[in-house]
């Protein structure tokens, strides 16, 4: 008589696991698995930026300006639309340098902390356009930094620049999420569309109802860009925000600007370098 095999114990069974009924069983293991390697490598807190991920370097806009004036029939409707759309994607690459500057200058200044836990490291979506800035900036002052990827229908890998032991990714846009908040010390908002608005203004609805107790900041870069999308003053006209809301945030217009305040704002709430709340 064969051997009976040994039934297949509940944690190792691949199909359970991916069916709908272990599905709080994978929401936890997207909250615990993040946990384990944040304690594990002594990452305390973070500094987030979110952004478009449809924003590109200087390099390859220019790259692609390039291309498209080098189109020999000019005088077509194609041609001028495809003009401005890159002449666009060349002005609008001007965050992703800002990024990348801001990122490595936050870094170089965290490193510099008197502290043996890493403090105030840079985290980011880990994909491309402001993420990669983020994390390129990162990279390029020697500093580690956070990738939250998603799994997206348009496949989204993390960027080069974040280290394997730092690239996480999330099914559950709310456990990535989470993830973006439960750390942060700060967040900087770079111009984006549907995700950095969702980003925002959830960030925002929970600091305005109080279930963010820590002092974070939200700093958001680009006045011009950011009041052009939203009316936060007509907001405030309708009486549906109060015009104390708006102190929740804190615009800013430079690299300069955002450093400063940024570091004052560390500074002041978070100097003794053992605060974890």
């Amino acid at each position: 008589m064969a051997k009976k095999q040994k039934p297949v114990k509940a944690y190792k069974n691949l199909d359970f696991l991916s069916s709908s009924d272990a599905r709080t069983v994978r929401m936890l293991a997207e909250f615990y698995e993040p946990l384990s390697r944040f304690k594990k490598l002594d990452i305390v807190d973070t500094i987030v930026f979110f952004g478009s991920a449809r924003i590109s370097s200087e390099k390859e806009a220019k790259k692609e300006l390039r291309k498209v004036k080098a189109i020999k029939n000019k005088n077509t409707t194609v041609y001028k639309e495809k003009l401005k759309r890159a002449e666009r994607k060349l002005l609008l690459s001007k965050y992703y340098e800002d990024t990348v500057e801001l990122s490595r200058r936050l870094t170089e200044w965290s490193m510099k902390l008197s502290t043996e836990q890493r403090r105030f490291i840079i985290c980011s979506g880990g994909g491309p356009g402001i993420m990669e800035a983020a994390n390129k900036g990162a990279y390029d002052a020697g500093g580690v930094s956070i990738g939250l990827n998603i799994s997206i229908p348009f496949e989204q890998f993390v960027n080069k620049y974040v280290p394997p032991e730092l690239a996480f990714e999330f099914h559950y846009f709310f456990m990535r999420k989470f993830w973006f908040i439960y750390l942060a010390k700060a967040l900087i908002v770079f111009p984006g569309g549907f995700g950095t608005l969702d980003e925002l203004m959830e960030v925002l609805t929970l600091s305005q109802t109080g279930k963010i107790k820590k002092e974070m900041k939200i700093f958001v870069y680009d006045t011009e860009y950011w009041t052009s999308i939203i009316n936060f003053g007509a907001l405030v006209e309708y009486q549906t925000i109060s015009l104390d809301d708006l102190k929740l945030m804190e615009f800013c217009d430079t690299v300069d600007d955002a450093f400063e305040k940024i570091t004052n704002h560390f500074s002041k709430f978070y100097a003794n370098g053992n605060d974890r709340k």
